[in-house]
């Protein structure tokens, strides 16, 4: 195991501050909703045209009372909208309203994570093409204020709890119980889930200390022990020693939990916006120009704005593993 120096930035952190800001955050009320697997691939599926309820569940391999259920929790927080296509028996098409269409950055960042990391499994176009500029495009996160290309180190992070937002214990989240198979697949709706999201927002906010990710979660250690455990060999995080205490183990990011960087705001700012119209306690600022942040999704071609009906795609099937 690798020993690293620890980070000087812990001695200031403030774990309760931590806690609560992550209790109230717009991310994790968000992630009540598309924080499973399920959901990101309804969505997904949805974005790509796929409408009725026979080709969502062939798509997606959604199990048909869960798909069911799925689709009903999305019509009703209005992201999805039915509409009859055939009276007798009665069959519905889902179509995004316009606060779904608010997740297309969201779904980019889904896309773009999938394309280097994700499983094999998961059936996604290969490319994409913006009709505004007419060639292949990967999506970027970038600044709306100034339009620069921004990563997470590019941004610091204020805390401001909201009280507004209902504080929620996260103990009672459990991790979801995976099959052999889906251990051994990374996607965005398999090991990626809430439970992961926020613990690498935590470790984003520099906790980087079991004890630390325990208490700003209120996650119990026998569960985080496991959720870490399972984090790091699927390669979301990477363990250390600490330099200093041999006894203490470091936490840190990896390429493809930093990459996941883009779906977390772009979530959050969507949640605040058009879900819970509220701002977020986590308000990151891009330290280049000075402006507190909101991510824009544009075309690496032209760097123009991103819209739903400006990209084609061809269909690809599920890949081999």
């Amino acid at each position: 195991m690798p020993i690293i120096e620890p980070p000087s930035m812990l001695k200031a952190l403030d774990l309760e501050l931590t806690h609560d800001a992550l209790a109230t955050s717009t991310l994790s009320h968000g992630l009540k909703v598309f924080g499973d697997r399920w959901t990101v691939q309804v969505m997904l599926s949805v974005f790509l045209g796929i409408r009725r309820f026979d080709e969502l569940q062939s798509h997606s391999g959604i199990p048909r009372p869960t798909l069911s259920n799925r689709l009903r929790a999305l019509v009703q927080i209005g992201v999805l909208k039915p509409r009859l296509y055939q009276e007798r028996p009665p069959r519905h098409e889902y179509h995004l309203t316009r606060k779904g269409t608010g997740l297309y950055d969201a779904t980019l960042m889904v896309w773009l994570w999938e394309q280097r990391w994700g499983s094999r499994a998961v059936a996604l176009p290969q490319k994409l093409h913006h009709k505004t500029c007419q060639h292949d495009f990967s999506p970027e996160l970038t600044c709306q204020a100034c339009g620069d290309k921004v990563g997470m180190n590019d941004l610091s992070f204020s805390l401001s709890p909201n009280a507004r937002l209902r504080h929620e214990p996260l103990e009672g989240m459990s991790p979801p119980r995976m099959s052999t198979r889906e251990s051994a697949e990374m996607s965005l709706g398999l090991r990626v889930d809430r439970w992961s999201l926020l613990v690498l927002t935590a470790v984003v906010l520099g906790c980087h200390y079991f004890d630390q990710i325990s208490k700003v979660l209120g996650i119990g250690p026998n569960v985080l022990s496991r959720r870490l455990s399972g984090m790091v060999e699927v390669g979301l995080l990477r363990c250390a020693t600490d330099a200093h205490d041999a006894r203490r183990r470091l936490y840190r990011l990896t390429p493809s939990s930093r990459d996941l960087f883009g779906y977390i705001v772009c979530l959050s700012t969507w949640a605040g916006e058009s879900h819970l119209h509220e701002p977020s306690s986590i308000r990151p600022r891009h330290l280049a120009c000075q402006h507190s942040f909101m991510p824009r999704v544009a075309c690496d071609h032209c760097h123009q704005t991103l819209f739903p009906w400006d990209v084609s795609f061809t269909s690809s099937k599920a890949k081999n593993t």
